[in-house]
């Protein structure tokens, strides 16, 4: 899968790497990154995989269903998660697990692709918050553009693939210091507080590597518009 995509992408986008050298070598990682679309998953991929990691990415449970590329996520031991079911729960516990045994799972904290007009970061979900609060492992964030333009953003767009190379940019920043909630309860304030701090962080390093100033509002998708940021409370 990782020659695949070093073979595919190319055709597909000019890939820029920054942030490299953030990349664990080794030991537990969470990778927190921000979802434009449907193919951004195979360049995140692409880019953790040859900066020395093999990501184990949490992803919705429908994937497993579909011939070939269930198979393919089964044998990468890639993480189904079962939203709104009595199987909810497993993704996190099987993250957890991953983590234990000194893997790297990637995570989107949005919990899935962007609904935001301009690509921005949306409201997101305490999954990635829980987990790293719950682990103690470091969390890598990691920004990208460009790749919703390759295969669409929520919606598959199949006419994307042909004409001209799209431009994407993958940027790595530091490990995040969580230090302001340790040991503190993770109520659902509290993770709504990391869940903020995570995707301001994921906003700001977007900001950096397309040059636009980001909205004063984050994209809440249950009321399909942009509200206003509440500022966490953890400083």
């Amino acid at each position: 899968m990782a020659h695949l995509a070093r073979n595919l992408v190319p055709v597909l986008a000019k890939t820029t790497w920054t942030g490299g050298d953030n990349v664990p070598q080794s030991g537990p990682v969470i990778v927190i990154a921000n979802h434009i679309g449907n193919f951004d998953p195979i360049v995140l991929g692409q880019f953790l995989i040859w900066n020395g990691r093999w990501p184990r990415f949490l992803g919705k449970s429908d994937i497993w269903k579909v011939p070939v590329l269930g198979w393919v996520a089964r044998q990468c031991e890639q993480i189904p998660v079962y939203r709104n079911t009595d199987r909810a729960g497993e993704s996190l516990a099987n993250a957890e697990r991953a983590l234990a045994e000194g893997k790297m799972v990637a995570i989107y904290p949005e919990g899935t692709i962007t609904a935001d007009p301009d690509g921005w970061p949306m409201s997101g979900r305490r999954g990635a918050a829980s987990l790293a609060l719950k682990t103690g492992a470091p969390v890598l964030p990691v920004a990208q553009t460009g790749a919703e333009k390759v295969l669409g953003g929520r919606r598959i767009s199949l006419k994307s693939l042909f004409g001209r190379r799209k431009d994407v940019q993958v940027m790595a920043g530091p490990l995040l210091d969580l230090s302001r909630w340790e040991g503190r309860e993770p109520t659902k304030e509290v993770l709504d507080e990391v869940t903020t701090y995570f995707l301001d962080t994921l906003r700001d390093m977007r900001a950096e590597l397309t040059g636009l100033e980001p909205p004063k509002g984050r994209f809440d998708l249950r009321q399909g518009r942009r509200v206003e940021i509440e500022a966490d409370r953890g400083e």
